[in-house]
Formats: C-alpha cells, structure tokens, sequence
C-alpha cells in the first residue's frame, strides 16, 4: 500500500522513504518469498499434480516482472513515484491471485502432512 500511496495525500512519506523501505523489505525476506516459491512449494506441487497450467506460468512469468521493476526502482535517483505505483499494483495483484488461485490449487492437491513438512522451509519476514 506504501507503494501505491507514494506522492499522494494518503501517505506521508516521501518516495526516498519508501525505497528505503522497500529495500529492506527485499533483502530480508521478500526476494526469498518467490526463491521458496520456485525452488520449493512449486516443484513439490509437481509431484501430485501437472504443472504446466496457465494459473503457474503467469505466477512465474510476474515473479520476474516484480523482480526486474524491484531492481529498476531500486537502482533509480531520485525514485520514479510512477514506477513505485506500478510496483505497488503489481504487487498487490500478485498476491491476491496467489492467495486466490495459486495457493488453493497447491493446497487442494498436497496431502495435509506434506504441506506441514514444506512450511518448515518458508522464511518468515516479520516486517510485511
């Protein structure tokens, strides 16, 4: 929501400011979320179903959208409030389709035991 605030009435921080955040957020947690996505929860997903569905490459192909725009405003002076809004509505969208379609496919097809062994594996960012 910082991100989709930026430069508006509704946030009082100025872009810097959530860059800064941002930054952190990435590097403590946020670029593992999808690396545990990919190279853990993806792949144990493909051993109960086939994973060559739309639903899955999309997820892929926005983890590499989300990090190239990640890296691109990270790497901009001074930050574009444009692309940290652009950033925030993919972000946004994102985890919305993995809270509502992404994550239940994987939920309804790993049994109950596997998916308490997978949650053993997942970071935990505390500041999101």
């Amino acid at each position: 929501m910082k991100l989709k605030r930026v430069g508006t009435e509704q946030s009082d921080l100025s872009p810097e400011d959530v860059v800064r955040e941002l930054k952190r957020f990435w590097e403590n947690g946020g670029n593992e979320h999808f690396q545990e996505e990919e190279e853990i929860l993806l792949p144990a997903y493909a051993q109960y179903e086939e994973i060559d569905k739309p639903e899955i490459a999309e997820n892929l192909l926005e983890h590499v959208k989300i990090r190239s725009l990640i890296d691109q405003v990270l790497r901009t002076t001074p930050p574009s409030i444009d692309e940290l809004h652009k950033l925030g509505d993919m972000l946004e969208a994102h985890v919305r389709k993995e809270e509502r379609v992404i994550f239940p496919m994987i939920e309804k097809a790993l049994p109950e035991e596997r998916l308490y062994e997978l949650a053993t594996h997942f970071h935990v960012n505390a500041s999101r």
